[in-house]
C-alpha cells in the first residue's frame, strides 16, 4: 500500500514539475503514473551503475554531480515514456532537483 501512495505521489510532483519548469511537459496523470514507474526502475537499476562509475567526480564536487546523472536520468526516460517530453538538459535539471525537494518531504510525510 505505501509504494501505490508513493507512485501516486511521485505522479503528482511530477506533474508539479511539469506546471513550474518550461520545457517539462507531461501530456496526463496516466503518463504521469508511467513516468514514476520508469523513473522507479532506472533509479533503481542504472543510477547506482553511474555513481559508482562517475565517483572521483562526486567525491571532487562534494556529491552535486548526482544532480547531473538524476538530470540525465529524466532526460533519458523522456525519450523512452511517450507522453513525457523534456526539451533541454537544463530542464532536466532544475525538474530533477525539484523533484528531489518533493520526493524528500514525501517520503518524511510517508515514513510514519
Amino acid at each position: 500500500m505505501n509504494l501505490i501512495i508513493r507512485l501516486i505521489l511521485n505522479a503528482g510532483a511530477l506533474l508539479l514539475v511539469a506546471y513550474l519548469v518550461p520545457g517539462f511537459s507531461v501530456d496526463s496523470f496516466y503518463s504521469a503514473l508511467i513516468v514514476a514507474v520508469a523513473l522507479g526502475i532506472v533509479n533503481a537499476i542504472i543510477k547506482p551503475i553511474l555513481i559508482i562509475l562517475t565517483l572521483p567526480i562526486t567525491i571532487l564536487t562534494l556529491g552535486l554531480f548526482t544532480l547531473v546523472i538524476n538530470g540525465l536520468l529524466i532526460w533519458f526516460v523522456s525519450t523512452i515514456v511517450k507522453g513525457f517530453n523534456v526539451e533541454s538538459f537544463t530542464a532536466a535539471l532544475i525538474g530533477g532537483v525539484i523533484l528531489w525537494v518533493i520526493s524528500w518531504f514525501t517520503n518524511a510525510v510517508t515514513k510514519k
